[in-house]
């Protein structure tokens, strides 16, 4: 008997084994898989070694029930309790107030200043140029080289045992920025304040993906998750029920992480108000300089203090075992051959890829365009802005609580909440459409922005955890560094080509100010990118893709093995 079975889910599993043994005559062998209790006979539990029989060429037909990656280490530890909550602690400092927010701000703040305004002109790589030019170089800059080093880093470090160490690297090194920007407040120092921000961003970036990453490892080797898996290999839960299991625990972590980062944040920006009133920030400029550097100062040692938990609780977990004739240095570019060679077997990966691409970019550009008119409906208030974040993160908070809480009560799938995302990001679309055809909506008013930031994290900001447990179910396991690396640079990519082609749609505009034009640009692609996940991608059959990838990983692997052993 399955001694992990919840009551509520005996019901389902037994409508699901009578389909199951639909499934039998499909299994491979024993050595086909490590877990897998659906063939005629008995499966090895999970961490068990065995090859894939039959060899590579016979793989793409089979379904080999569910797979582990060739690991370093199959002593994997159990995730504790205590190190769920470092995890999530870890991300109430790392919210993008020092780095995203106040450091883009103060930036910008001191190009206006020294070019004697925002249509000044300074001197930047060979050429003279305008304030918001010059943050678009810097942008590209730093998206340039945030690709080169999520590829190179997050290859290499699905493997052996050093993957912890990436991200306590580049925190130290966010944390650096952060504490430099206190030396940084005079207008004459705006070539040290790019230098900070092109290198904090990619700082901030290159921490928060791969804080993210660790949660599916986190969640697979939770106490439910191994006993399941025990459970799993004992004939006692389908491998649909397992799937469900595994989703559900991967949901629990994204979700309550995120509800606890907004909660946190929400005191943490109550404590910033209270430290811009104390530095006087609107009693002159220099006020406001050094007020913007205090601030990021702050929340960096916030950042820093939050993060320790996690430094000092998590355990090591093993990556992927080294290939024959590689070494920890080679290993991340054989895995970008491989991976760009063997995606194609991963078709709902590719389908996700595409949605998540489309989507993303619509959403980005959707909060860029609405942000320039909420600026314009404010007029820059720095204190009704601060206090209009405050409520969005509020409200994100509820947002994310109320979503976890229906999918966990309704035992909903992460793709049907996801599915309700995508209807949020629609309506947000269409009512900022109905701004080209008359003044009184369409983010026109100032009770339309509060609204918005209230919608907007009830509704839409949940996107941020469900599109990370959408990830997570279309990444193979073990390959999580590479994966959540290649989808971070999808998102990163989105976020410009978007804004560039709204602002085309604006300039062809009559008189080239209708900002509500890109709204129709962007409806139709969040409904487009929206019907194509809905209808096409099948999480169930992905996970059944990336069973057959894994196994023919590790028999490629293992046969390397065999060979070198054969040659010595």
């Amino acid at each position: 008997m399955d001694p992990v079975r919840r009551p509520e889910e005996k019901k389902l599993a037994l409508e699901e084994e009578e389909e199951e043994e639909n499934l039998k005559a499909q299994q491979v062998s024993s050595s086909a898989s490590n877990a897998g209790p659906h063939s005629q006979s008995r499966r090895q539990p999970a961490s068990g070694g065995g090859g894939v029989g039959g060899g590579v060429a016979n793989m793409p037909d089979e379904q080999p029930g569910l797979v582990m990656p060739a690991l370093t280490d199959t002593d994997i530890p159990t995730t504790t309790r205590s190190e769920i909550w470092s995890w999530y602690t870890y991300y109430v400092g790392a919210n993008g107030l020092a780095l995203f927010n106040f450091g883009p701000t103060a930036f910008q703040n001191l190009l206006s200043q020294a070019a004697g305004g925002d249509e000044g002109l300074l001197r930047f790589a060979g050429a003279d140029r305008d304030v918001n030019s010059i943050v678009l170089l810097a942008n590209g800059i730093s998206f340039a080289l945030q690709a080169v080093l999520f590829l190179v880093i997050g290859a290499w470090a699905d493997f052996g045992t050093g993957r912890r160490w990436v991200l306590v690297v580049w925190s130290l090194i966010a944390y650096a920025i952060g504490f430099a920007w206190l030396g940084v407040h005079d207008p004459r120092q705006w070539q040290v304040a790019a230098g900070l921000y092109i290198v904090g961003l990619i700082a901030y970036q290159l921490t928060l993906t791969y804080w993210t990453a660790a949660f599916p490892s986190l969640a697979r080797n939770t106490r439910w998750i191994k006993e399941s898996r025990a459970a799993y290999a004992n004939a006692e839960i389908t491998l649909r029920e397992m799937d469900r299991r595994d989703e559900m625990e991967r949901s629990r972590l994204s979700n309550v992480g995120f509800y606890v980062q907004s909660v946190g944040e929400i005191f943490i920006l109550a404590v910033i108000v209270g430290i811009m009133y104390a530095v006087h920030v609107r009693r002159s400029t220099e006020d406001n300089n050094w007020g913007l550097s205090v601030l990021i100062a702050f929340a960096t040692g916030v950042w820093l203090l939050l993060s320790l938990p996690w430094f000092l609780m998590e355990k090591t977990r093993p990556g992927m075992k080294v290939p024959p004739g590689l070494n920890i240095v080679t290993v991340g570019f054989w895995q970008l051959y491989e991976a760009a060679s063997q995606m194609w077997q991963l078709k709902q990966s590719l389908i996700f890829l595409a949605g998540y691409f489309l989507l993303g970019d619509s959403l980005n550009t959707t909060v860029t365009v609405i942000a320039t008119l909420q600026n314009q409906v404010i007029a820059y208030d720095t204190l009704k802005l601060t206090y209009l974040l405050i409520v969005g993160i509020a409200a994100q908070a509820v947002g994310i609580g109320l979503f976890w809480l229906i999918q966990k009560r309704m035992d909903l799938s992460a793709k049907t909440m996801f599915n309700a995302v995508m209807v949020s990001i629609l309506l947000l679309d269409g009512w900022g459409m109905i701004g080209n055809w008359t003044n009184k909506f369409g983010f026109k008013n100032e009770w339309e922005i509060w609204l918005y930031q209230a919608f907007y994290g009830l509704a839409v900001c949940p996107w941020y955890s469900y599109s990370q447990i959408m990830i997570s179910s279309v990444t193979p396991r073990g390959h999580e560094f590479l994966f959540f690396s290649v989808f971070n640079i999808i998102g990163k990519a989105s976020s410009f080509i978007g804004p560039l082609i709204s602002s085309r749609i604006i300039d062809a505009t009559p008189g080239g100010t209708n900002n509500s034009a890109p709204f129709y640009f962007l409806f139709a692609l969040s409904l487009l990118s929206a019907v194509g996940l809905w209808s096409f991608l099948d999480l169930e059959k992905s996970a059944r893709e990336q069973e057959v990838f894994l196994a023919k990983e590790k028999a490629r692997i293992e046969d390397d093995n065999s060979d070198v052993a054969a040659t010595a």
